[in-house]
């Protein structure tokens, strides 16, 4: 028993002490586990100063970052797909610690700004910010990080890219995609050598792609769609072989697309659309048999389809619409087209049979060969809802042929009709609007009533296919009149035509009405969205570059515009919606973009009466019309004015505005509150009010004791009603109340230029270099609209910086059309008094009154040269030697230094690029003689880099004569003794003051006076 005893005590003593060794194990295994789970301080310090920098208020600092619990790492949902919630860490570090390797905050509509402290997380490779409110640049900080994946897509950042980011060269994924950057793209970002996806889409970017951009050879995606580029797609596309995806739609840049192109082998996906200058031939894609998504949309060209294409067996979509393309497809070339699911060849110029296999495919298959010239004995027997034959015979020439419309008989002539687009049957006012409830589709014509019907071309390329997709529904209560037409909405993601049939001919008003009932308009993600579209009325572009949110100032607030004098001819009117590429596609949702209607109304302007009737009242209406032309001609030369009221002949006008009560107007302002005074006109006093829905509006007061006043204000209003620009500030309407005449504008929130640059201590404002450039380029295009495009060719006459204001945006928009003179076509000038401002007249208008647009070009010189220089050209003298700030300009060309005018507030962080192109055309502009002025449209191809500039070196004597100058100083002094009352302003300098070369007194007025004590400026 002794000796058992004694073998065993060895065994537990030996079992003992293995437990022990055992615990101690564990015990340190917890103690290392528990202290790796957590973030090295410096980190959780770190993430909550990016979480204040973000706005994020929800992560909580008490939980663990990095052990999974769902406030740091929130289960994705199907509910809301679009939201993610995820920090990731690494625990397998040396050290003992976890590090973030990942931040993921999308779908969270966080309104703070890109956070700088992200750089103090030194192991983080990813971090996506998708689909917030951020705002400001991208932080200078981030330069040092070691990212390898960066998604800022759908936010309010602003800015140029930073040259920076190419510093981090461990980019691999980098999305700026639906933002507002702008200026030229950094040629540094060609350093990002491993860079395999690149999105650069829907910002307002601009100048030349980088030549350094050959060195991205690992690209597997490029996307630059929607932006303002210059020149000509690059050859050296061709050097990016790994290419996967390319997509260049409206992104500014011109045609032809490079033949390099060919050798990308691996594309899978190709969309160019929207391409600028001369047509060209199909490009050579033979080598890429693997293609399964082409678009070659609106790319000018022209000659035949190639065989080739149908030898692409992966192909399903095809897009080849608007363009002109030419030919018969009818051969067996093109048969294995058949097996695309979408086929778009809209709008070309292909003839011939249509092809057998294109009618007998079935609903799976999507085919549009609407608008072309094939033969119409090879029209479809049957109208099948997924084959457009909309206009595709050239024998069509009005829609009364054709196997779509062949059941439905014309009744009797129509000369009215309103449609509740994407609605149900309504009633407005004792209107009834018709339904229009069809779901539409991608392809689709096929009529279902006799007067009119919807041809749609189309789907939306990025996002699933949907059947309610054709049309939109209200996302929140609407509380507009009329909410009922506003409820639903027609939309299209390229090409929707509605048609009217049986029309009798003559002329019509035509009203579209308009909603933003998707996009919103709240501090969010799915408020960044920008929908703009074209559209047509009888096959004339009537509106470009629409967009319904800026247009009506918000978002689920009526529009209404309207179209006169549309004529029908042949009995069919026809109006179409077209989406070219531009604006955001993602926002509030991949897919948001294209065309939106919300309801159509067309009535006509002539009685509906019978011919002897029609006749006796058009010869009483020519009478009639001739008798308010010679009272309008006594009027104007002085012998009518003390007989004929100002408000009898207001209303005589034929406005495309709305006229206000004076107790709406009076209610606005608050009675005309003081307060609310923002600025002095040469004639009358302006005032901000608020309408009752909620619209902030100017209203410009005519003072009733000015006679001149009188003239110029029925002047201002006949000019601005007929003209709608994004660059003209827009005339909502008038108060013509017994001696109350007043108009009513929009609010410019930000004032005018004048006061953002010379009076910088009383305004907010801070206008960096691609806002001035932004700001050049609005107002050389509005200028180029009234000068050129307009159906009315209007001088304004008084081009100057107090006249062009500001919106919310800083979008530049002209004003006071005070002054504005129509410019008869057949006369290649006008000579008229002279009324404009010291400083900003040309020579030739100043001396002699001889007025052409040439006048304004040079008027917009003058205000490019302040605006590059931030300095008044009459305040501004360097030196004694000095006139103006034109006269230095001039003087610095000569000597080459054309850079000193560049305002030093600017910084480095100018264009010298654009500054140099900006000044070289402000001198063309300012040139002594008119013909050597260049138009307005070559001024803002010009200023977009689209043409080359010529240089023109001037004598500065021409502008340095000081007998000239005393002269006109002589007379602007003359004047203005006669008529102090007439030239006074809030800023005490007659450099700002009309001035009148004749003793007629006509006085100009600005919209927004510079008002230092205003508050809200």
């Amino acid at each position: 028993m002794a000796r058992g005893v004694s073998c065993i005590a060895p065994k537990t003593i030996m079992n003992l002490i293995m437990l022990i060794s055992v615990l101690c194990l564990c015990t340190k295994l917890v103690e290392v586990e528990a202290r790796a789970s957590r973030l090295p301080p410096a980190e959780e310090e770190a993430l909550e100063e990016i979480a204040k920098q973000l706005g994020k208020t929800d992560w909580n600092f008490n939980i663990n970052p990095c052990n999974n619990n769902t406030n740091w790492d929130t289960p994705k949902s199907t509910a809301n797909p679009l939201y993610n919630n995820t920090l990731e860490c690494n625990c397998s570090y040396r050290g003992g610690f976890c590090h973030v390797v990942g931040i993921f905050l999308k779908g969270q509509d966080l309104a703070g700004v890109l956070p700088p402290s992200v750089a103090k997380l030194p192991y983080i490779t990813q971090v996506d910010f998708t689909r917030n409110y951020l705002s400001g640049p991208i932080p200078s900080e981030w330069a040092s990080t070691k990212l390898e994946h960066l998604s800022v897509n759908v936010n309010n950042l602003s800015g140029q890219i930073p040259s920076f980011l190419g510093n981090i060269k461990t980019l691999i994924y980098l999305n700026l995609q639906t933002n507002l950057f702008s200026g030229t793209v950094p040629h540094e970002l060609g350093n990002l050598v491993n860079l395999e996806l690149f999105i650069l889409s829907s910002n307002y970017l601009t100048g030349e792609l980088p030549v350094a951009f050959t060195n991205l050879t690992k690209l597997r995606e490029f996307r630059i769609s929607s932006n303002n580029f210059t020149g000509r797609i690059p050859d050296y596309l061709g050097n990016f072989k790994q290419l996967e995806k390319l997509e260049i739609q409206a992104s500014g840049l011109h045609g032809p697309i490079p033949s390099s192109i060919s050798v990308l082998s691996n594309l899978k996906e190709l969309r160019v659309s929207d391409l600028n200058g001369g047509g060209s031939k199909f490009p050579n894609l033979s080598n890429i048999t693997g293609m399964t998504d082409l678009m070659l949309r609106s790319c000018n060209l022209y000659g035949p389809i190639p065989a080739y294409i149908s030898t692409m067996e992966n192909l399903k979509k095809l897009d080849l619409s608007f363009n002109k393309l030419e030919g018969n497809i009818n051969t067996p070339d093109y048969e294995h087209l058949q097996h695309v699911q979408y086929l778009y060849l809209t709008s070309n110029w292909l003839n011939g049979s249509v092809p057998e296999w294109i009618k007998i495919r079935d609903n799976r298959y999507l085919t549009d060969i609407s608008y072309n010239n094939f033969s119409e004995s090879s029209e479809p027997p049957t109208c099948p809802e997924t084959l457009n034959v909309f206009k595709s015979f050239s024998a069509q020439r009005n829609l009364s042929f054709g196997v779509c419309l062949k059941n439905f008989q014309c009744p009797e002539d129509k000369s009215s009709l309103h449609i509740n687009c994407g609605g149900k049957q309504t009633t407005i006012e004792g209107v009834t609007f018709e339904d229009d409830q069809d779901q539409g589709g991608a392809a689709k014509f096929f009529p279902q009533r006799p007067i009119w019907g919807t041809s749609s071309t189309g789907h939306f390329w990025d996002s699933a296919s949907n059947a309610t997709a054709y049309i939109a529904n209200n996302v929140s209560i609407l509380r507009m009149n009329n909410a009922e037409l506003y409820t639903n909405a027609r939309i299209n993601p390229l090409s929707l035509t509605y048609y009217a049939r049986c029309f009798r001919n003559g002329n019509y008003t035509v009203k579209l009405h308009f909603s933003e009932i998707t996009i919103r308009g709240n501090r969010s993600f799915r408020s960044v969205g920008r929908r703009i579209f074209d559209i047509y009325i009888q096959e004339k572009l009537v509106w470009k570059d629409f967009e319904i949110k800026k247009e009506a100032h918000g978002v689920d607030k009526e529009l209404i515009k309207e179209c006169k004098a549309v004529e029908v001819k042949n009995k069919t009117l026809e109006i179409r919606f077209h989406w070219s590429g531009k604006g955001t596609t993602a926002s509030p949702k991949t897919g948001t973009y294209g065309a939106l209607i919300s309801a159509i109304s067309v009535e006509p302007e002539f009685k509906k009466s019978k011919v002897p009737t029609i006749v006796g009242a058009s010869v009483g209406a020519l009478v009639l019309f001739l008798i308010f032309l010679i009272f309008g001609i006594l009027w104007w030369k002085g012998c009518l004015d003390c007989k004929i009221s100002r408000e009898k002949a207001l209303r005589g006008l034929d406005l495309q505005t709305g006229f206000f009560t004076f107790k709406q107007i009076k209610a606005a302002t608050n009675n005309f509150d003081p307060i609310n005074k923002i600025g002095e006109g040469g004639f009358g006093s302006v005032y901000k009010g608020i309408l009752l829905d909620g619209t902030i509006i100017a209203v410009k007061q005519l003072s009733s004791k000015s006679k001149q006043g009188n003239r110029e204000f029925v002047n201002e209003i006949g000019m601005i009603s007929g003209l709608q620009h994004p660059n003209l500030v827009r005339l909502y309407g008038c108060c013509v109340e017994s001696n109350q005449l007043l108009l009513v504008y929009e609010y410019m929130e930000n004032n005018s230029l004048a006061r953002a640059l010379f009076v910088p201590e009383e305004s907010p404002l801070k206008l960096d270099w691609p806002t001035r450039q932004n700001i050049c380029i609005g107002i050389a295009r509005g200028l180029a609209f009234l000068h050129e495009e307009s159906a009315l060719k209007i001088v304004h006459r008084d081009i100057k910086t107090t006249n062009i204001l500001l919106d919310r945006d800083l979008n530049s928009k002209i004003s006071d059309f005070g002054l504005a003179k129509l410019d008869e076509e057949e006369n290649t000038h006008i000579s008229t008094r002279v009324a404009g401002t010291i400083g900003y007249m040309a020579p030739e208008y100043a001396l002699w009154g001889y007025l052409t647009y040439k006048a304004d070009v040079y008027s917009f010189g003058v205000v490019a040269l302040e605006i590059v220089a931030g300095k008044n050209n009459m305040k501004y003298r360097p030196n004694e030697n000095f006139v103006c700030l034109v006269d230095w300009a001039l003087v610095l060309q000569q000597k080459g230094e054309l850079l000193e005018l560049v305002d030093p507030r600017l910084g480095s962080d100018v264009s010298e690029e654009e500054a140099i192109r900006m000044i070289k055309v402000a001198l063309l502009c300012i040139n002594a003689a008119p013909a050597l002025r260049p138009t307005m449209s070559a001024v803002v191809s010009m200023l977009e880099g689209r043409t080359a500039v010529h240089e023109l070196v001037t004598d500065p004597s021409t502008y340095g004569d000081e007998l000239r100058l005393t002269a006109l100083t002589n007379q602007f002094d003359h004047s203005s003794s006669q008529n102090p009352s007439q030239t006074q302003s809030l800023v005490p300098s007659s450099s700002d003051a009309p001035w009148i070369g004749s003793s007629a007194t006509t006085t100009s007025s600005d919209l927004y006076k510079i008002n230092p004590s205003t508050s809200s400026y």
